[in-house]
Order: C-alpha cells, then structure tokens, then sequence
C-alpha cells in the first residue's frame, strides 16, 4: 500500500499492511503565516515521515467579526454579520492549504485543522466572557456561532473544493461535564456545529471529528461525550487519558467508527519521556489494542514543542514492523 491507500482504507475499516501514524505540533507565532508555516508544515511531515498530514491553524484562531473586539454584553451578539468568503481569514488559510497539497503532490491524504463556531468565538473573547454571555443571553450565543458558521461552511468549501484537502480535523471542545448539561449543550452548541458538519462531509471527503480533551483535562474532568456521538464523520480523534476510553471502548461508543489516537499527548506521558524501548513497547501495545482495520496511531492532542522528535519516529518505526 502506499500512504493514501492505506489511509483511505482505515474509514472503511479494511485491513491495511501497517496501522498508519500522524502526530501534530502547533507553530510558534513567528512560523505562523505565509511561506514560512507552508515550508515549516511540509518539513514536519517529511522529517517525521508521517502517514499523512494534518494542516495546523495556527495564527486564525480567534473569530476575526468585530463585534466582538472589546464584547460588553451578550446582546451585542445579535449585530454580529458574516465576514465573508472573501475575508482575509479565510482566504489566506484557503491559500496556504491549496500550496500545501501542491508541493505534496497526492503522496499522502491532507486534512485541515479547524475549530467548532463556539470555540472560534471563546478564543476571541476568552473563556470568562463567553460564559458570562451564555448565562445572560444563550440564545444571542447561538445566534453568534450560527453566523460564525456561515462562514465556516464557506472555509470548508475552499479547503476542500478549491485547495483540494481531502477532509477537515473538525476540533469539537467546551463540552467538559463541569460546564454545560446535556440538554443545553445540544440546544445551545450542537446546531451550528451540525451546520459545518453537513459542509464538510460531502461525497469524496473525510471529517475527522476531534473530541478535544485539552481543557478537561486541564480542569481534571471529562468530556461530556454523549453530546457529540452522533455527530457525523470518517474518523473519531480522541483524548484516551482524559476521558478514559481506549481504542475498543472508543469504537465501540460511536458505532464501530475508525478511531485516531492512543498516544498520552502530556509531559506525563511515555511518548514525551519514555526512552526507546518503552516507546517501543507502548507502541505495539497500543496497536495490539486498537488492530489493523480501522485505527490510526497519534496523540490525544498537539504535543508539546519541546518533545524529541525521534520518539515519533520510534512509533511510526515500530508500526511500520508490526506487519
């Protein structure tokens, strides 16, 4: 198999040669835009030698409506409008990608790093302010992330049909049990991230759906998972040592789905701080887990920029043995 048929194969749950492998790192903001992220991100997955590529948004994170520069209420919300298919925004991350799978030239499947509208919202105004406006107006919040969708939807049609991505890492976040309930997540979230999920899974494409588990994890609780399992994708990326779910457990909860993952992404864990041999073993431990149809070797989330780049080497080495 080369890289994208084995890829490709793992959403349709066949058996490959090898389980195949992505890990992801975020840029520091002055690798963040223009030539020098495209040859930075190309360089990652060369000098790595990764199964595929997982195109980072570094440098468009926060909503860029001007609304909310300085947001004092959550009525203001309502005077929120679309930017526009032809903001900046989006055209420049439009570009960027469009370079990317030029150099790469089909050797492997690419996919772009985008958030849900409420998280694109949040690290806008921060997490004090988004919160202070669900508890005054949810209604005016989800008429904002509705409005962010709209755009959305219109990044998600460059990416896929004029840059040429094969699909979206739709990064899903703000669901830890602390925060919302069930029921208010699903009427206050859920709407505008099923919005950019009818965009992103057209015929020929693949979502990954990344349960992010970067802040439960950093308020020691879970995800409320529940509220995304039936949110529609290829592929499930989740957070197996934040929300205690292994590759089994994982597939299993949403219907048999591929699954990505099983590597602590954490200072903590054995990829950051284990020596050859138990990265080794970690590995093939995980792949005893997770098998050959359906599943791909990674992290929970973006390691951090300090890691040894030879102990993801080590993992994709091993994979590539366990034939």
């Amino acid at each position: 198999m080369n890289k994208r048929e084995r890829v490709l194969a793992v959403p349709n749950n066949e058996e490959v040669d090898y389980v195949p492998g992505c890990f992801w790192r975020h840029f520091p903001p002055e690798q963040s835009h223009g030539e020098i992220f495209i040859r930075e991100q190309i360089k990652f997955y060369r000098d790595m030698d990764l199964d595929f590529l997982k195109i980072s948004c570094d440098g468009y994170f926060g909503w860029p409506e001007k609304t909310l520069i300085n947001l004092e209420s959550a009525r203001q919300l309502y005077g929120m409008k679309p930017i526009g298919k032809d903001h900046p925004f989006i055209r420049e991350q439009v570009e960027r990608a469009r370079a990317i799978v030029r150099e790469l030239k089909g050797e492997c499947c690419i996919f772009y790093t985008m958030f849900c509208p409420l998280s694109y919202l949040r690290l806008e105004v921060g997490w004090d302010k988004m919160m202070e406006c669900m508890r005054e107006d949810p209604d005016a919040v989800r008429y904002a992330c509705d409005i962010i969708a709209e755009d959305v939807c219109s990044l998600v049609e460059g990416l896929l049909e004029e840059a040429g991505c094969d699909g979206v890492f739709y990064s899903v976040q703000n669901a830890e049990i602390t925060r919302f309930t069930y029921d208010e997540y699903r009427s206050w979230v859920t709407p505008s991230d099923k919005k950019v999920l009818a965009q992103a899974n057209t015929p020929g494409h693949y979502t990954i759906l990344h349960c992010c588990g970067w802040d439960a994890d950093e308020a020691g609780t879970t995800n409320r998972m529940e509220v995304w399992k039936d949110y529609e994708s290829a592929l499930v990326s989740w957070a197996m040592y934040v929300d205690h779910l292994d590759p089994v457990q994982i597939r299993e909860f949403f219907g048999g789905r591929a699954a990505w993952g099983g590597f602590d992404n954490r200072r903590c864990g054995v990829l950051y701080k284990g020596d050859k041999e138990a990265i080794e073993e970690e590995t093939r431990r995980i792949i005893a887990l997770g098998g050959k149809k359906g599943f791909i070797l990674g992290p929970d989330c973006s390691l951090p920029d300090d890691i040894d780049p030879e102990h993801i080497k080590w993992v994709l080495e091993t994979a590539r043995r366990c034939i």
